[in-house]
């Protein structure tokens, strides 16, 4: 596999696949431009060894084309001002005029071109179906997409190029046209950008090689989203700290009263057979005795704490209480790897967000003592940055969805594609 630091960039077109999907207010202006720069060192790179680069990222999920409210064309002042450069827009990604601009760039120039969900052939999935249309007919459309308009938009693509760069990891886990089929058309010229070398070595080093003890914490409202992952993790780690929402369809499935907590009794068997599979591989697993309990879900909320196992029938768990955060403090500190994905309360109502609180506190003590520590999930990191810590964890994931699919299958097609 070729490394971004041992390609020769000079007179290429480097066509990079970046994760632009950012937060825009009323006017269009960016309120977070967080993946904007996280994707600028590995756009500098190209540009500052003589290359020239095309942009190219999805925004929003657009149901039809164009749909103005997800055009690229207003996050331009934003990128201008990370990269230090003018950015010319395509307008499109198909048209003359985009050809045009991609044949003519010049080194050191760059050009954006519009978000590729304006085009069903992205995604594959087609688009202007009858709603009353059955399953046959869905099938035979997206599969007569795929082999013909699919193969020729991305056929276009790879033609604006010489090299293809991946590094949108937060996508990296669909098999979309800029994310997997277009690598086919770069045989010996793609590679990561730096952002994805990143995710994939941190990721790596949990996975493949973690210094023991390993510790996964796995937040969260529901046990059904989160099977496969735990399930992969107990053939990886030493313990698992479940928490969130899981904590009472596990309470619920041991016999537990959990009043009106977030329960889901149709997954009380997988629960068990958790419990059952982690005993017979030798896993521990940490769950809090107590919960802080509510009367409301709000700021001004009665709050007490009670066992997980007899919460009245009019309150709601909304966090761990004090035993938990001992527990999970204690087990934390004695981790050499840490893997954190979801809460373990309601974090957004501040009255609740204590025992995430200790947890993103104890995570931080363990990796100044030597320990790593990988935050994934858009949740976990909107946590880990209310608390301040983000600069005191190893490595903070860009990618959830993605993050959490390479933990349950060991791999990502966008990953595989530049490997194979």
């Amino acid at each position: 596999m070729i490394s971004i630091d041992k390609y020769d960039f000079k007179g290429k077109r480097a066509i990079i696949r970046v994760d632009f999907n950012v937060p825009v207010d009323a006017e269009g202006n960016v309120t977070d431009d967080t993946r904007i720069r996280a994707a600028a060192p590995t756009i500098k790179k190209v540009l500052a060894e003589g290359g020239a680069v095309i942009l190219m990222s999805h925004m929003g999920r657009p149901k039809k084309n164009p749909d103005m409210k997800y055009t690229l064309e207003q996050i331009i002042p934003a990128v201008e001002k990370n990269l230090g450069v003018k950015v010319q827009f395509a307008g499109d990604c198909m048209g003359e005029k985009a050809a045009e601009m991609c044949k003519n760039i010049q080194p050191g120039e760059v050009v954006l071109l519009e978000n590729l969900r304006f085009y069903a052939e992205e995604e594959g999935k087609p688009r202007g179906l009858a709603e009353d249309a059955t399953k046959e007919e869905k099938d035979a459309a997206k599969k007569a997409l795929k082999e013909g308009p699919q193969k020729e938009f991305v056929k276009k693509l790879a033609s604006y190029a010489d090299c293809y760069i991946n590094d949108a990891f937060g996508t990296a886990h669909r098999k979309h046209a800029s994310t997997y089929l277009i690598a086919k058309h770069f045989p010996n010229d793609k590679m990561f950008g730096y952002l994805m070398e990143k995710e994939v070595k941190a990721i790596s080093e949990v996975m493949e090689q973690p210094q023991r003890p390993f510790c996964a914490i796995i937040g969260g409202s529901k046990v059904s989203s989160k099977i496969g992952v735990i399930k992969a993790l107990l053939d990886k780690c030493d313990s698992i700290i479940i928490g969130g929402g899981m904590t009472y369809t596990f309470a619920g499935a041991r016999g537990g009263e959990v009043g009106k907590s977030i329960c889901e009794p149709d997954m009380f068997p997988v629960a068990l057979d958790i419990l059952k599979t982690a005993e017979e591989k030798g896993v521990k697993l940490v769950m809090s005795p107590d919960a802080l309990i509510c009367d409301q879900f709000s700021e001004e909320a009665n709050t007490q704490e009670a066992s997980v196992m007899s919460i009245p029938a009019e309150w709601e768990g909304v966090d761990i209480a004090s035993q938990g955060k001992a527990a999970f403090r204690e087990h934390i500190l004695g981790c050499k790897t840490i893997l954190w994905n979801g809460p373990v309360g309601v974090f957004e109502i501040n009255k609740f967000s204590t025992g995430s609180k200790v947890v993103a506190d104890a995570i931080a003590e363990a990796t100044k003592h030597g320990a790593f520590s990988l935050i994934g999930g858009g949740d976990s990191v909107a946590c880990i940055n209310k608390f301040g810590l983000g600069d005191e964890v190893s490595y903070i994931s860009t990618g959830g969805g993605a993050l959490l699919e390479y933990i349950e299958f060991g791999d990502l097609p966008g990953v595989a594609a530049i490997r194979d």
